[in-house]
């Protein structure tokens, strides 16, 4: 799942397009260390979910965006986070603090949309 969540996370920030190619199994498997069949599992995830595509001989290739905003429309935000992300590291905030505080942020909002 965690392979599937970073191809996605790319995806979604810009890192991976359509056309490019993801690492070959053997080279995910020799840099992280994990078994072989977890990253043909996450590969036949992706490829089921029609984000990328094995032609055989060449690779795996991403096939399409996610849908949502563009990445370009992302970086004012992105750049806006980062402000607040270093904000709060100077406010004292650790990692945990910061998830934390986000965590709660999006329930807030979640239950304003159900009130």
């Amino acid at each position: 799942m965690q392979l599937v969540h970073q191809v996605r996370q790319a995806l979604r920030i810009g890192l991976l397009k359509p056309g490019d190619q993801l690492p070959t199994a053997k080279d995910v498997v020799g840099h992280l260390a994990i078994n072989p069949n977890t990253v043909l599992k996450a590969y036949r995830e992706l490829e089921h979910a029609g984000l990328v595509a094995t032609r055989p001989g060449q690779g795996t290739f991403v096939m399409r965006d996610l849908p949502g905003p563009r990445v370009e429309d992302l970086q004012s935000l992105r750049r806006r986070l980062q402000r607040w992300l270093e904000e709060a590291s100077g406010a004292g905030l650790d990692d945990e603090a910061v998830d934390a505080l986000i965590a709660a942020s999006r329930r807030d909002i979640a239950m304003e949309d159900i009130a």
